[in-house]
């Protein structure tokens, strides 16, 4: 199926290109979202007609989209979840959860801009794409952690795994050092039982031999 595009749209075209789709691709998305037309004759005259205008308003958009590009790309946000002792998710951050951590520090985003390449299932630090634009793409980062605590942990560089790790080091080494403290009790009252012994068992008289 032919379609005319009024946009650009990623892997596919420039606005103006005519191009190839499956028909469910184009019905679906393209066309629904208006990103497209059939590519019949009395549409590419109207966009013919309508180009300059599809420019402009394509130019304003972009000029839009950078502005807030530049503020949100890079900015890292909070995700409190709910999770295992090794750090897997119990189910998963979603494009939702991006878009409405975003929104809510005052980045008006949707949650259909917003791209998850690989499924969130573990706590961590993530990094997502949010398209504003089909020219303009930046990415932020979700800290997704079990506490505000933790988030700050993981905010410095250390990840769930590490932590755990760090905290069976120390209560390992706090058993080592009350068994050494056991031994080493141990060892005092097996001396001090063996001087009192001494002390109390009488010298042998050997002047009847």
């Amino acid at each position: 199926m032919q379609v005319i595009l009024l946009e650009r749209v990623a892997k596919l075209g420039q606005m103006g290109d005519v191009v190839d789709v499956k028909p469910g691709y184009a019905r679906n998305y393209l066309l629904l979202q208006g990103k497209a037309l059939t590519a019949s004759k009395e549409n590419i005259a109207q966009f013919e007609t309508q180009k300059a205008q599809l420019e402009a308003r394509n130019l304003e958009t972009r000029k839009e989209a950078e502005a807030l590009g530049e503020k949100l790309d890079g900015q890292q946000f909070v995700v409190i979840r709910s999770a295992s002792d090794g750090g897997n998710l119990y189910g998963s951050v979603t494009t939702r959860d991006a878009a409405d951590v975003a929104t809510e520090a005052g980045f008006s985003i949707d949650r259909k801009q917003v791209v998850i390449r690989q499924p969130i299932k573990e706590l961590g630090l993530h990094t997502v794409e949010v398209h504003l634009h089909p020219e303009v793409m930046v990415t932020m980062e979700l800290n997704v952690a079990r506490s505000p605590e933790e988030a700050e942990l993981q905010a410095s560089g250390k990840s769930i795994q590490e932590l755990a790790a760090e905290e069976e080091a120390a209560a390992e080494f706090e058993i080592a050092e009350l068994f050494e403290d056991i031994g080493a009790a141990t060892s005092e009252d097996e001396e001090l039982a063996e001087t009192v012994e001494t002390e109390e068992t009488p010298a042998r008289d050997d002047s009847d031999d």
